[in-house]
């Protein structure tokens, strides 16, 4: 039988306490945010307890919250949010922590607590530069080795700043400032006022 959202919430906000900053219930799924610092220990006893038993790690995922919904937020702007699965309570939790310096975003790495956070981790640090400390071996993962940023940042061009190509004439690849001219983005068509109730 599965374990209800709200009672999830309910004993998470019994056995953490003032630990978690936020637990929510929306859409039918518990969220919880941990801070940075308690995160190890946090996530060390959600697998371990028998009351949660959240031994799956599904996802982790970077999240740059510079803007959001919008508008500009306010506090720290990167964020790694883990997927939780107990087949125990058949129950699933998300996870979302803040790295507390924007300009190097760092986090404990979950390595130790679930060793498929590797992958996962590596692909956070690639595309958002959040470093895992602890992680063993956090290197770029989908971007080529000399890619310079981190393409899912917002704040990131999305014309890069190096294009690469292969030049016949040397017989290799070659990394050049990008070409493309900026391109005006085009305002989709929109109608009058109450176009919708005209008959």
């Amino acid at each position: 039988m599965a374990l209800a959202p709200d009672d999830l919430a309910a004993s998470l906000r019994s056995a953490f306490g003032d630990t978690l900053a936020e637990v929510a219930v929306a859409l039918g799924e518990v969220t919880a945010v941990v801070p940075h610092g308690a995160l190890a220990a946090t996530m060390r006893r959600l697998r371990d307890e028998p009351s949660f038993r959240f031994e799956t790690l599904i996802d982790v995922c970077g999240v740059d919250y510079s803007t959001y919904g919008n508008a500009p937020r306010e506090g720290p702007r990167y964020a790694a949010v883990y997927h939780l699965l107990s087949l125990a309570n058949n129950a699933r939790l998300r996870v979302r922590s803040f790295a507390a310096d924007d300009d190097f975003p760092v986090l404990p790495s979950m390595i130790d607590v679930w060793p498929s956070a590797n992958w996962f981790e590596r692909e956070a640090f690639d595309l958002y530069g959040i470093v895992f400390e602890g992680h063993p071996d956090l290197r770029r993962l989908l971007t080529d080795y000399g890619f310079v940023g981190h393409p899912f940042r917002k704040d990131f061009p999305l014309s890069g700043h190096v294009e690469m190509r292969f030049d016949p004439e040397q017989g290799r690849v070659i990394y050049q400032p990008v070409t493309i001219e900026p391109r005006e983005v085009t305002p989709r068509v929109i109608r009058e006022r109450n176009y919708a109730d005209n008959e």
